[in-house]
Parts: structure tokens; sequence; C-alpha cells
């Protein structure tokens, strides 16, 4: 990482928000859910779990509640290590690719896939990602040992699961700091109006109604969230002071990539991530305050 940078402060934030649905997508597909159907996984939780965590290796639910943060610990735990009974890490990582191949055609269509402009964007992503650094990023870290696949569109994929996870690791040392749980971290988020809707946490994060409301309560212990659980002017400026301390331990990969290409992967991804999501990718009520 170099000691003076040319970008804009929040350059890469913007980045990631244009190239992270294009890794994100596969989460919210059916094709996941039937490639992992085909070897007789067929709960949700478990496909996901399976899925993210495959890069580790047959890992008991410790590592994952504490690498996936955001995540009850009990729901993991029923879960793990018993889904690697049904699925090995190896295969769950082959059914994980096919899935994005899936997904990526139905939602981009051949045409686009076969584009220079993913060609392009797939060279700048993987460039950016030369920047990024192992060092207590243990998801990143785990997916970067995986080897980078050769049609442009899954190289693609590759690189924004690398640039995804490199920042998401570095944004959960942020909440720690900040004190936040992991719930804690997505009811502040929610109370903004631009996190995950209160009913696609409880239905997938493995929280219960309770958890969640003696969540809020803390929160408005603490005078981040109003009555209405919406976010008061302290909860939000802490969340805008996580998300600027976010972009500074995410720098690396934005300043390797330099400014020019951080536009232009902006554009790129931009571009192909509304044409995904314009095509359905994300269910239309997953955002939204309570």
């Amino acid at each position: 990482m170099t000691g003076v940078t040319t970008l804009d402060a929040r350059a890469g934030r913007r980045c990631h928000g244009a190239v992270n649905p294009l890794h994100s997508l596969v989460y919210f597909s059916p094709e996941l859910a039937e490639e992992f159907e085909s070897v007789g996984v067929t709960d949700r939780s478990s496909v996901y779990l399976a899925a993210r965590a495959a890069p580790f290796g047959p890992v008991g639910p410790g590592t994952v509640t504490a690498t996936f943060y955001s995540f009850g610990h009990r729901m993991i735990a029923e879960r793990l290590p018993a889904v690697w009974r049904q699925v090995s890490p190896e295969r769950a990582l082959e059914l994980r690719l096919r899935a994005a191949d899936r997904v990526l055609r139905r939602l981009l269509g051949e045409q686009t896939l076969k584009s220079p402009e993913v060609a392009e964007a797939a060279e700048l992503a993987l460039r950016a990602a030369e920047g990024c650094e192992r060092g207590a990023r243990p998801l990143y870290a785990a997916n970067a040992d995986l080897p980078v696949p050769d049609e442009p569109h899954l190289a693609l994929w590759h690189a924004a699961t690398l640039l995804r996870e490199h920042r998401g690791d570095g944004h959960l040392a942020v909440l720690l700091g900040a004190g936040l749980t992991g719930l804690e971290a997505q009811a502040s988020h929610t109370a903004t109006g631009r996190g995950m809707s209160p009913r696609w946490v409880l239905a997938t994060r493995g929280f219960t109604e309770s958890e969640w409301q003696a969540a809020m309560a803390g929160l408005r212990e603490r005078g981040l969230v109003d009555d209405d659980n919406t976010i008061t002017d302290t909860g939000l400026a802490l969340r805008k002071d996580i998300e600027a301390r976010t972009d500074q331990v995410d720098l690396g990969p934005y300043e390797h990539l330099g400014a020019a290409g951080v536009e232009r992967l902006t554009q790129l991804a931009g571009t192909l991530a509304m044409t995904a999501v314009g095509a359905g990718a994300f269910p239309p009520d997953l955002i939204g305050a309570a």
C-alpha cells in the first residue's frame, strides 16, 4: 500500500458499491439452491453457510460465527459441521461456481457475458484484488487461495468476491471497535433505512424477534435510535464514522488499481449491476427500516 493516494476519499466505497452486487446476487439466486439440492442440501441456511464457508474447509460453527459476525451462533451450530456430511467443502465450491455461472447467464445474457466490457471489468477487478492483504482478513484470505476461473464473467465474480470479503473483514473489525455486536450492527444499519429489513434479518440470520427487540433496546439506551427505532443524529454519526473507518482499512485494492482504473471499474460494474438488479437479482423487500 502506498503512503500517498490520489483517490477521492470515497472512491473505493463507490467502487465497492458497484462491484459487490455482482458477488452477492449468487446468494439470493434460485440457482444456488438448485445446485445444492442436487446433493441433498435443501435447508436455505445450510446452503448459504456451506457455500460461503467452503473456502475454509470443513470448519465448525465457531469459525463461522466469528468470521460471519452478524449471524446467530445457535443457527450456525445447528448446521455446522453437520452439512459437511452431505457435501464436502470442495464440492460446495464447485456448486457455488456453477451457480454463479448460471445466474450471471440468466441475469446478464450470453451476449453481455461475451462482451469486451465484462472482460475489462474482470481484468480491473482482479488487478484491484492484487492490492488486498491477507493479514486479519480470514474470509478474504481463504477465497484468495482459490484459483481464478478462466471465463471472464466467472473471473469477475471471483474478483468481486475477493473485494467484498476484504472490505467485509475490515468492516467487522471496525464494528467491534465501535462496540456493536453483529446483531446491533444489523439493527443500527436497518434503522438508517438502508440496511436489510428486519423481516430478512430474522428470516436469514438466525435471531429471534425477542433478540431483535433486545438489540434495539440496547441501541436506544445508547441514544443511537429513538423510540420508533429510527436512527438518531448520534447513531447516524456513528454509522458514518464506521463507514469512513472501513474505507480507510479497505483502501489498499483501490490505491493499487489507481484513480482512473477505479473510476472505470465503477462504471463497468455499475452498469452490469444495474442490469442484474433490473432483471430481478434481489428481492424487492430486501432493504427497508422497521
